[in-house]
């Protein structure tokens, strides 16, 4: 065998003092924690400000610290402190105060409401004092009918707000945090609310501090961001000892929600919940300011230009009363009937149901949320993933399982399959050597999490120490427990993803005599150019040459091409390095050091693509989402997963150089204008290419159009954190793309945040959690499409309401407006009916509209654009005022003509009349009239609420036929539509025959065939739209496509 790893052959041996970096206490465990008597009442609590400014922990010594928090540097808290200190609070922040009488006004103006005030207003001055000795009751009916439909609105907002704000909680309530604490001597994972003043804290790379913690033992790299508390994004270095008097800027304390971007620590707790840094800034910031979505943004804006054009038409109908109605025709209006019949302008223009549609929508995407364990932070990103148009996903644990095993292992002339090995292996002589280095390292550990033993560290490692005692080797000269007792660990590197390198300095115990090792894991195409030697499996050492470097390099190859993650694993005596010096300069020396390496082995790792990632990049590939893969891994591995799970799909795979030299090159130069024109065409094909950090280290902005503008499969390989934003940033400037984000990694925090949406896995680092606006809680990939397709979904629903909503209530209810002010003629549709049909009918159909499931090719269409893509546009309106709309005001309009000409008043006997309809008209009393004018108004009313069930049904579908997405069958099954349909029709027969509606509000029954002839109507309205997508289906080319919605 060759010689033991603790014997290095051929190296001289010095004396050397045994210093290590990491700090070491005497065992103290003196427990004087101090409880308030019962009945005594707690000191009043200092003001949040004057609190941050007495901190002192950061003065105070080391061992000062466990003394006066009565803990012990090696046992930590014994369970009888955790029990006593448990008793004083949860490590819970509270969130801000709500201030609910803001809430509660916005509850009661929000929306459309404020104008429901202003006709209310106007509405009781009509009655009283407009009124005269003799109001009409009419006029206090309709007033009291507007404030019935403000309360139930404003009580409507608040459920709804109240419910999703409930389930948005408990959806929050599903990630859990832990923190790794010594407890009673033993490393425990408790969850972060669990944790008490005094309880000694591990931290690692990646996690959140889950408290206030002073710092007693570092890493040499320990590094945090504290971005979060102070909104610089600098990394701050921690240290043991204090370096400002300033509590805040000092460096021996981990802050709570700060993390640790690098390196690890131990500390105590000294502050939890409130009384931490955070919860004071917490406590002394206030009221958490709401922020709207963008498509309450979008609605909000399409609010204020309606509320604008129904105020000033509104306006400009008093005008025309007082300037010539009244002039010309006194006796045709009074003040009081002029503002009830000029309210229709308020009443007929606000769609009151598209809010109320708004609200209900975040609720039900909330529940769709909570079903598929997806954490979301804001609604907002829902809205925002639905326009996603290319998808950067990392790696590992997003494309992949993170469940890595270690599938191979090899050395210069041989390799090794793990599955192959028993207990009869005999193990190459080289083996000693490898698992030294596997083992010592590795930053990964065995944990108590209850009853069960864990590992508490990252992916790789851990897979590396589950190899590390599973080799069933009876030659091992030492096993895996005994090389960890044997050595110490003098010095340590964490890896990171600069380096992509870790390293272990150890020596054996209590041999100052001998050197200590340098042990270095990491990537191969790092560490190759710095090793000089590699072993052969029977343990000789041959120089590194060209031909052995092509045979290492031809192994590496090998595997990387299976989606294989390779680890070479190197070591090297240190014979003439001090290591009495300070941490940062024995840190600067092992940079130094980084050379004249053996190469002892490789490692295969094996981390499976999830099962559904292959469906799931199929979905989204197909929705018109470009999906680009970014690793820190080698090209070859990303380029075999890439094409397992399907972003690859091209036998040809252009490098760097071919992307330069391409034909398209150029011409696309030429072709791009403006940044929002680079993206690929359907005639450009698909191109796919493989590209490395050193490929986009030498990227000019030429490069960046060529890759964005004509690739469409892209793998990012071997890039930094650095490099994975400035790709992100790169993508988002060119071609209006909105990117979204994967991963779970602490490199993947700063992409996660530059993107439009960041999307983390539940089983990933705090720093990506914290950093993503969306968390997949049960780690499944396949909720991405998902929620893409809600995204699309609620703006898609939005959409249908408004073209529900605004053919009846705009135009066919301003129609009798327009014709009372300008052409003379009676009122055909009272204001009453307005209102009530605008604010009844109308929102109990539209609502069903929310409850629609996605049509059958919103995930085929090509993503919207969100800069330039509105909620609604040109064709919007011709669809509104030029289709729809123009078949269902002159439908209405003839119903009562035809009503008037049975009662023997023709077309010119009701138009053009003015002051003229009054007792004696052609023979009729005013009481007769009257009673012509208050049927044909009920006539109007129930034609707009039969044709509107030709308008729903329209609307439900841009492209399907009714025939294949019926209401009552099928996938786009929605009973609600049935149940809003019935519930309309209850409140016409309500209006009509209702006791006591008569007297009041002048409603009357209708002769049967007026409830017949308008579902020819609505069956007429469904057929010409049914043609109409016909048209688009058959000719997409056509005009009536191009201007189709």
């Amino acid at each position: 065998m060759a010689p033991g790893p603790s014997s290095p052959a051929s190296e001289k041996q010095t004396e050397k003092q045994d210093v290590r970096v990491q700090l070491n206490y005497r065992t103290l465990s003196v427990h004087q924690t101090i409880q308030p008597e019962i009945g005594v009442v707690p000191p009043k609590v200092a003001e949040p400000a004057d609190a941050l400014r007495s901190l002192d922990i950061h003065k105070i010594p080391v061992n000062d610290i466990f003394t006066r928090y009565s803990t012990s540097p090696t046992l930590g808290l014994e369970t009888s402190a955790v029990n006593r200190l448990s008793k004083l609070g949860k490590n819970v922040i509270p969130p801000p105060p709500t201030v609910y009488y803001k809430k509660v006004l916005n509850y009661i103006f929000g929306g459309f409401n404020f104008l429901m005030w202003i006709a209310f207003i106007v509405t009781m001055i009509s009655w009283r004092p407009l009124g005269g000795s003799d109001p009409s009751i009419f006029n206090f009916g309709v007033a009291m009918l507007l404030l019935f439909v403000i309360i139930v609105s404003a009580t409507f907002y608040a459920v709804v707000d109240f419910h999703t704000s409930r389930i948005m909680n408990s959806i929050k309530s599903l990630i859990s945090d832990d923190a790794t604490v010594v407890r009673n001597g033993e490393l425990q994972t408790i969850p972060v609310t669990d944790l008490v003043v005094g309880d000694l804290v591990k931290l690692q790379i990646g996690q959140r501090v889950p408290a206030d913690v002073r710092i007693v033992d570092v890493s040499t790299d320990l590094r945090f961001d504290r971005s979060l508390l102070t909104g610089e994004s600098d990394m701050i270095a921690g240290t043991v000892d204090m370096t400002s008097e300033n509590a805040l800027e000092t460096r021996n304390i981990a802050f709570k929600s700060t993390f640790v971007a690098q390196g690890s620590c131990t500390g105590v707790v000294f502050a939890i919940g409130p009384n931490t840094v955070m919860g004071r800034i917490v406590a002394m910031s206030g009221e958490h300011k709401f922020k709207l979505t963008t498509v309450q943004k979008e609605v909000w804006f399409f609010t204020k230009i309606i509320s604008g054009v129904a105020l000033s038409l509104f306006i400009l109908s008093m005008i025309v009363w007082a300037g010539w109605l009244r002039v010309h025709f006194p006796g045709f209006e009074d003040a009081s009937g002029a503002i009830i019949n000029a309210l229709g302008c308020l009443t007929a223009f606000v769609p009151q149901g598209l809010p109320v549609c708004v609200a209900l929508s975040l609720t039900i995407i909330a529940k769709r949320m909570a079903k598929r364990s997806i954490l979301v932070k804001n609604l907002a990103t829902i809205e925002t993933l639905g326009c996603t148009s290319v998808l950067c996903s990392d790696k590992t644990g997003t494309l992949t399982l993170g469940q890595m095993t270690v599938q191979s292992f090899g050395f210069l002339d041989q390799q090794y399959d793990t599955s192959d090995t028993s207990e009869k292996f005999p193990g190459p002589d080289a083996i000693d050597p490898l698992l030294m280095v596997a083992r010592l390292c590795n930053e990964a550990k065995y944990e108590l999490r209850g009853d069960t033993r864990g590992i508490n560290g990252n992916a790789t490692d851990a897979a590396i120490l589950r190899f590390t005692e599973s080799l069933p080797v009876p030659s091992f000269s030492l096993s895996s427990d005994q090389l960890v007792n044997t050595y110490d660990n003098l010095f340590e590197i964490a890896f990171n993803s600069r380096n992509k390198w870790m390293m272990s300095i150890v020596r054996e115990k209590g041999r100052t005599d001998v050197d200590p090792w340098m042990l270095v894991k990491g990537g191969p195409d790092v560490l190759f150019p710095a090793c000089v030697k590699v072993l052969k499996a029977d343990g000789v050492a041959v120089p590194m040459d060209n031909t052995v470097r092509k045979q290492i390099k031809d192994l590496q190859d090998s595997w990387s091409s299976q989606g294989r993650r390779v680890l070479a694993l190197c070591r090297k005596p240190l014979a003439a390095v001090k290591m009495d010096l300070a941490a940062n300069d024995i840190e600067e020396a092992m940079y130094d050091e980084v050379r004249d390496l053996t190469l002892v082995g490789l490692l295969g790792i094996h981390d499976p693509p999830r099962d559904n990632a292959k469906a799931t990049i199929e979905v989204i590939r197909r929705a018109g989402v470009r999906v680009f893969m970014v690793t820190g891994d080698f090209a070859l591995t990303a380029v075999a997963i890439a094409k397992q799970v399907g972003i690859v799909t091209q036998e040809r795979i252009d490098n760097f150089t071919d992307m330069r030299t391409a034909d398209f090159g150029k011409e696309c130069i030429q072709l791009w204008a403006k940044p929002q024109d680079i993206t690929p065409t359907e005639e450009d094909g698909i191109r796919a290419v493989v590209l490395t950090g050193d490929d986009i280290a030498q990227f000019g902005p030429d490069d960046w159009n060529r890759l964005i503008g004509k690739y469409t499969e892209i793998v990012f390989s071997r890039t930094t954190p650095e490099q994975k934003l400035l790709i992100v940033e790169q993508i988002k400037a060119r071609g209006d793309n909105t990117v979204a984000v994967t991963g779970d990694g602490v490199n993947d925090g700063p992409a996660l945040k530059a993107s439009d949406v960041g999307v983390a896995m539940g089983s990933g680092s705090d720093v990506a959690k914290e950093a993503a606006a969306i968390v997949l809680l049960n780690n499944d990939i396949s909720s991405i499409p998902v929620a893409i397709e809600m995204g699309r979904l609620v703006f898609d629903n939005l959409k249908k309401v408004i073209l529900y909503l605004m053919p009846a209530g705009t135009y066919t209810e301003f129609a009798t407006v327009f014709a009372n002010v300008f052409l003379g003629m009676q009122l055909a549709l009272s204001s009453y009916e307005q209102v009530c049909f605008s604010i009844t009918n109308d929102v109990v159909m539209s609502v069903s509209l929310m409850y629609e499931s996605a049509e059958s090719d919103l995930m085929l269409r090509k993503p919207r654009n969100a800069r330039r893509d509105r909620l609604t546009d040109w064709r919007f309106f011709i669809q509104i005022y030029l289709f729809i709309g123009l078949m269902m005001w002159p439908c209405a309009m003839s119903m009562w003509f035809y009503y008037m000409k049975l009662q023997g008043l023709g077309f010119r006997q009701v138009i053009l009349v003015y002051n003229r309809w009054e007792d004696g008209y052609l023979g009729f009393s005013i009481d007769q009239l009257n009673q012509f004018v208050s049927t044909g108004q009920c006539v109007y009313y129930v034609t707009m609420v039969i044709m509107q069930y030709g308008g729903l049904l329209a609307v439900r579908n841009r492209r399907v036929s009714i025939l294949n997405s019926s209401p009552l069958w099928g996938p786009r099954r929605n009973l609600v539509v049935v149940a809003g349909m019935m519930g309309t029709i209850v409140i016409a027969v309500t209006n009509l025959y209702g006791p006591g509606l008569e007297r009041v509000f002048a409603t009357t029954p209708i002769p049967a065939r007026f409830w017949g002839i308008p579902f020819t109507f609505a069956l007429g309205i469904l057929t010409m739209d049914e043609l109409r997508k016909l048209t688009v289906r058959t000719y997409p080319k056509s005009i009536v496509a191009k201007i189709a919605w």
